[in-house]
């Protein structure tokens, strides 16, 4: 347990040192989140046209269109994520056999997936439309097992990005081939996801609330343009924290696919002393 604890961290320093040295591939979490924003904004209006908003609210079960409408919402939503999400873990993959890659060469990478891409984009909307449709109908325990097997899913499939950057496969092929390597780095998985959602979670907690004490002392003093300025300086903070959680989970799945797949130390990390975080088990 302890080994695989400092083997996790090690991927996880890796990681962070990865994007310390290349701070270029926050650009694709911050395109990722601009263009999932502007997914939301397209499909509010027709939902709300379609008095979906109001089915939501009131509990009322939702008609065959308005779950058409959701699952195109699903898939056009996880293409976008996973597309740029491809990007960095492409240009991550670059990074880790010593390359220098430039936002260009990541968005290639993606491009070049983007059947497969489209591919993984659909079964995961089917599993997340299935499961929601599974939770809107079964009682508290119901539920506890529906997330179980979300949280399952979710580790089963952390590595498909990587599998259908690295290999010419198709989705299918890749959400089996992640599923496999999860038998092989369970600990890793596990405990570095976690480490990485725990560490930032309490930095984003520790932003939430220095903000707020900003913004009230800001408040206090009457001065409305520092009370602007306040709140501007929190909501970057905010979403700088969440760019860099989104960076450094996509460079950590392409670490933890190479440890994975190789076993062995990868040429971009020697420079950084980090050969330690590849050794076999």
């Amino acid at each position: 347990m302890f080994e695989r604890l400092s083997r996790s961290w090690d991927l996880v320093k890796a990681s962070g040192a990865v994007l310390k040295q290349d701070k270029a591939l926050l650009v694709f979490p911050l395109i990722s989140s601009i263009a999932a924003i502007g997914v939301v904004g397209a499909f509010a209006l027709p939902m709300f046209a379609m008095g979906g908003f109001d089915v939501l609210s009131h509990g009322r079960e939702m008609s065959l269109l308005h779950y058409a409408l959701g699952f195109l919402f699903y898939v056009v939503e996880y293409f976008v994520v996973f597309y740029f999400n491809a990007a960095l873990v492409g240009a991550a993959m670059i990074r880790l056999d010593g390359g220098d890659p430039t936002v260009r060469d990541g968005l290639s990478i993606a491009s070049s997936k983007a059947r497969s891409i489209l591919g993984y984009a659909l079964i995961a909307a089917t599993v997340g439309m299935v499961l929601r449709a599974i939770q809107e109908r079964v009682g508290f325990l119901g539920r506890i097992v529906v997330g179980l097997v979300g949280i399952g899913w979710s580790l089963a499939t952390f590595l498909v990005v990587p599998v259908l950057v690295a290999r010419n496969v198709g989705p299918v092929e890749a959400v089996r081939d992640s599923a496999e390597l999860l038998k092989r780095t369970w600990g890793e998985n596990v405990i570095g996801q976690g480490g990485i959602g725990v560490a930032f979670g309490l930095i984003f907690f520790a932003v939430i609330i220095g903000g707020a004490a900003l913004i009230i002392g800001a408040a206090l003093s009457e001065n409305m343009g520092l009370v602007v300025v306040a709140v501007a300086l929190v909501v970057i903070a905010a979403a700088t924290t969440i760019l860099i959680q989104s960076a450094l989970s996509g460079i950590y799945s392409a670490a933890l696919y190479r440890y994975a797949t190789t076993n062995e130390g990868t040429s971009g990390f020697s420079a950084l002393a980090l050969g330690s975080a590849f050794r076999p088990k």
